[in-house]
């Protein structure tokens, strides 16, 4: 078990942290390691029926991965997630509920991030007081912000 953990503990080591705006890497990342380690069931399949006196080795067997699997996949998941995310998030016993959790935060961030980046898009105005290529260069990464939140920015908008 000492192995798991430290297994556990080196992967996570090499995780971006969940922020609000890298959603897709972090989430690519966690499947990965996840896979790796072999604490994937938890995320693509459902929690399997409880085990009974009646229920086979088989059965058995596979509940037990899941569980082992849900519970390492989430805190792994939690170990990889800002604080100021993490905090007011509900709690869940799901592995898979808290990747779909990350990933619905992450699109209200980028459509909160989208109106805010195209608002100051929309109103910049170069006032001389900076060179002509500082001015450039701000429309040019807020342009390109957008298009990594998959909001094309055309050129004539930007001309």
């Amino acid at each position: 078990m000492e192995n798991s953990a430290l297994a556990l503990q080196s992967h996570s080591a090499s995780i971006t942290t969940f922020n609000g705006l890298n959603f897709l890497d972090w989430c690519e990342q966690i499947k990965f390691h996840l896979g790796v380690l072999d604490l994937d069931v938890a995320l693509y399949s459902e929690k399997p029926t409880a085990i009974t006196e009646a229920s086979s080795d088989e059965e058995k067997s596979h509940y037990k991965h899941w569980d082992r699997s849900n519970r390492l996949g989430l805190m792994f998941m939690q170990m990889n997630i800002a604080g100021n995310i993490k905090t007011p998030l509900p709690k869940t016993e799901s592995a898979k509920e808290l990747l779909k959790l990350m990933e619905e935060s992450s699109q209200t961030t980028d459509k909160s991030l989208y109106r805010t980046l195209m608002g100051t898009l929309t109103i910049m105005k170069f006032d001389g007081l900076r060179a002509m290529h500082e001015y450039v260069f701000e429309m040019t990464n807020i342009a390109t912000t957008l298009k990594s939140l998959g909001m094309e920015v055309e050129q004539n908008f930007l001309i």
